[in-house]
């Protein structure tokens, strides 16, 4: 017996009369009965969850009853880490996962983490995840320098900006991780998990892996959702000798070379970048070829217009021949503003080249304006027309009379001078037959030589000409002789008629 109790001492089972399988019956029942009694060996261990039950809530800590006739206690940190609602919404009786840090503290309490049993759950889901390839559809928390972070199970999740979705890929635009990234929080996001490591806490996952989208998909949704002249920030994706390819909102449209700048480029490389963010306007939209057009000059100010602004159809303009052509000569108005002369507005006469009526390169010419048209950057210009009669009316408009002396000498004191400054120039014909008054080689200054005859006073006088009488003779002041002669007797002096 001695014997025996000194192998019980050190652990060694005694030895039993008994046959083997009343050994097994006698342990299995002494198990039965601890368990009976409340003294099972299953006692808390470092590293395991276990389900407990909520015993008490305090300010400072959490009592959960985890068996054993034990309770766990969370407090201090590991409080802390609880969110604040969901440690509000705990309640006594209620049934959690807990984390064992510790089998017993100094006060022989079990120490407990509710945060750090969330997060072995979410590593054991991401893990069968990875091992299923099964997809999450969580939104966007966070940012970094390199991607966004999309919360998984309790887990901070990283998608890097290689393994976006190409749509979302293609409208990050910005210099920094805010200006790229920002927009996208709140938003939701499909991805796959391509990456767990729980002791380094990573996790990686992928956008990209879990879409199905590809660039002709996403560019007909896309298109779709573009209307023609609507404006959108782009970025710069290639450059091409006929023009820039830009991305908007996951699709590439083309700028074309002449849409870049109102000022004439070689080379998209010339003014843009590849990853610059440009403005763009959507000018056409080919839904069968799945074409977009953009043009980044119809959101600037066009030069050409403020310089064609001081110039109106039917004026006549100085230019300098820069060009001759087979089909006409180009002309240069002012500055880099050139028109065209077409081979039929050079000459009454047919011809079948500039140089036949005399033009070459650096010939100043008097010309009239004939069209001009702001959509095709043109201006139509004539030679042949400059003396048109059906431009008599604007011509007349154009006469300048800024270098005319407008005082009349009067050699009566009493004749206050005739003042045409205010007076229209443009004198009103009614009557077809009757020519307007030609005063370009008129003397103004009247001579009297009768001292009986009074000078002519105009100055009130309306120099719209009206012929009411239709047997009354035109005026005709152009052969007048304006110096009055006096040697001629007078109608009362005149001897009557036999």
């Amino acid at each position: 017996m001695e014997q025996n109790d000194a192998l019980l001492g050190q652990g060694v089972a005694p030895e039993s009369n008994l046959p083997a399988d009343d050994t097994n019956n006698n342990h299995t029942n002494m198990e039965t009965l601890l368990d009976e009694e409340g003294m099972s060996l299953d006692f808390p261990q470092p590293g395991d969850i276990r389900t407990g039950v909520v015993a008490s809530i305090s300010q400072s800590q959490i009592l959960v009853s985890v068996g054993a006739k034990s309770e766990g206690v969370i407090t201090g940190r590991e409080l802390e880490a609880i969110p604040a609602e969901e440690r509000a919404a705990l309640q006594l009786g209620q049934e959690i996962l807990v984390y064992v840090l510790s089998a017993e503290d100094s006060s022989g309490n079990v120490v407990l983490s509710y945060t750090r049993a969330q997060e072995q759950i979410g590593w054991a889901e991401v893990e069968k995840m990875l091992e299923e390839g099964s997809p999450y559809e969580g939104k966007v928390d966070g940012f970094n320098k390199g991607g966004i972070i999309v919360p998984v199970f309790g887990l901070r999740g990283f998608v890097p900006a290689s393994q976006l979705g190409i749509s979302r890929r293609m409208a990050v635009t910005g210099d920094t991780p805010d200006a790229r990234y920002a927009k996208m929080i709140g938003e939701a996001i499909t991805v796959r998990v391509i990456e767990v490591d729980r002791k380094r806490r990573r996790l990686i996952l992928s956008e990209r892996a879990a879409s199905s989208e590809t660039r002709q998909s996403i560019k007909e949704r896309v298109i779709e959702s573009l209307k023609e002249g609507e404006v959108y920030t782009g970025k710069v994706t290639s450059l091409a000798d006929f023009g820039a390819f830009v991305n908007v909102n996951g699709a590439d449209g083309l700028v074309h070379l002449s849409e870049i700048s109102w000022e004439r480029v070689q080379h998209p490389s010339e003014v843009l970048e590849v990853g610059q963010e440009v403005q763009v306007k959507i000018i056409n939209i080919d839904r069968d070829k799945k074409r977009i057009g953009l043009s980044i000059r119809a959101l600037q100010n066009d030069p050409w217009q403020s310089k064609v602004d001081k110039f109106k159809v039917g004026q006549l303009v100085e230019g300098i021949i820069t060009r001759l052509t087979k089909f006409g000569a180009f002309a240069r108005l002012e500055g880099d503003l050139e028109g065209l002369i077409h081979i039929s507005e050079i000459s009454e006469n047919r011809i079948e080249h500039p140089k036949e009526a005399g033009l070459h390169d650096g010939s100043v010419v008097t010309l009239r304006i004939i069209r001009i048209d702001p959509d095709q950057r043109r201006i139509g210009l004539s030679l042949r027309k400059v003396d048109s009669g059906a431009y008599k009316d604007l011509d007349l408009k154009q006469i300048d009379l800024e270098g005319v002396n407008l005082e009349l000498v009067d050699k009566d004191p009493d004749q206050k001078p005739i003042d045409l400054e205010s007076t229209n120039p443009e004198l009103v014909d009614k009557d077809p037959d009757l020519k307007p008054i030609d005063l370009e080689g008129v003397n103004l200054e009247l001579v009297d030589k009768n001292p009986d005859l009074k000078p002519i006073d105009l100055e009130g006088v309306n120099l719209e000409l009206e012929d009411k009488d239709p047997d009354q003779k035109q005026v005709d002041l152009e052969s007048a002789n304006t110096e009055l002669a006096d040697d001629k007797p007078s109608k009362d002096e005149e001897a009557p008629k036999e």
